[in-house]
């Protein structure tokens, strides 16, 4: 365990430099279609729904993490569910391990346009950190996993692509700090959104410290950490945690309606202004500042689909964007 865990955490932390920071694709993978039905009313074996999906034909992500992507007028879609019932999705090192895997899939296919993470569970999008595993731990291995996550969530913020936490039911902990990793956050009413690790007597450390202040009032964010406060749906909404809420069990098909509309935008300009957002928080010199945004907006000049979408305009039809 305690070697498995050394190397996740290396892995991952390499990775999260070399291979996303710099936002490069490699090849796109392999995929095969299967028919597929909604996440609250799937079985192991026959699906159907409105739109296909594939299976991306690659060693498995785990046993508790599956990687679809959708195929059609929704080809550039992918999804991560999370798949854990028995233990309301919480994050053990396998789960970790499987999501870590299927982070670097998307992020080694030039396909993929925007990723929905969510759950196959219902009334639960992940309870956290597996409590009964940390049990029996040692303190360092304790440290390592702490690492391994926190390099996890900081490889799936660093994403090139868009990224939407669909969430419905309970997102606490780990939970809380996966769907604060992504891009949006859409909630259903009966989401629970906290942060308890202070009653544990530890704080959040995969990230919450840092992200949640940057969301919504340092005042409030410390009003949630400190004191382990849970929030609904709705208030997660007005408080700025929450993108949009929807009525319970209506998390994910927001979700499929915002990623669309990102999917038919300029591939290339819709990385390039993500880039561009999450490096300039970063940077306190406005002349830098101004600089990388020219950077960002250089990256779509020399582009076919630049001129794709003029052409669309002049020509009053729907632009057929490529990412080139």
């Amino acid at each position: 365990m305690m070697h498995a865990l050394r190397s996740l955490s290396r892995s991952v932390g390499r990775d999260s430099i070399s291979n996303v920071i710099a936002y490069q694709y490699k090849a796109s993978l392999s995929f095969v279609t299967v028919s597929h039905q909604p996440h609250h009313i799937a079985t192991h074996h026959h699906y159907q729904y409105q739109t296909q999906r594939t299976l991306i034909l690659e060693p498995s992500a785990s046993e508790f993490v599956k990687l679809q992507k959708l195929q059609h007028s929704d080809s550039g879609i992918v999804e991560v569910t999370l798949d854990r019932p028995k233990n309301k999705n919480a994050i053990d090192t396998k789960l970790m391990r499987g999501l870590k895997h299927a982070l670097e899939l998307i992020n080694q296919d030039s396909s993929t346009n925007v990723a929905i993470i969510t759950s196959s569970v219902p009334g639960v999008y992940c309870a956290g950190a597996d409590l009964k595993e940390r049990k029996t731990f040692t303190a360092f291995e304790v440290r390592e996993y702490s690492k391994a996550l926190r390099a996890t969530f900081s490889f799936l913020e660093r994403l090139p692509i868009p990224t939407i936490a669909a969430v419905e039911g309970a997102a606490l902990g780990g939970g809380l700090e996966l769907a604060l990793a992504c891009d949006f956050r859409i909630c259903g009413e009966d989401a629970v959104l906290g942060l308890p690790e202070t009653g544990h007597a530890i704080i959040p450390g995969a990230g919450a410290t840092r992200r949640l202040p940057r969301l919504i009032s340092k005042a409030i964010a410390k009003d949630l950490i400190l004191t382990g406060r849970r929030v609904y749906g709705r208030e997660a909404e007005a408080l700025g945690l929450a993108n949009y809420c929807v009525p319970a069990g209506e998390a994910y098909t927001k979700a499929l309606e915002v990623a669309r509309k990102i999917n038919e935008k300029g591939p290339i300009a819709v990385r390039a202004g993500k880039r561009a957002i999450e490096e300039g928080l970063l940077i306190i010199d406005p002349a830098e500042a101004a600089d990388l945004e020219e950077a960002c907006y250089e990256m779509t000049l020399n582009t076919k689909d630049r001129l794709e979408g003029l052409a669309a305009f002049v020509e009053k039809r729907k632009p057929n964007y490529k990412g080139e």
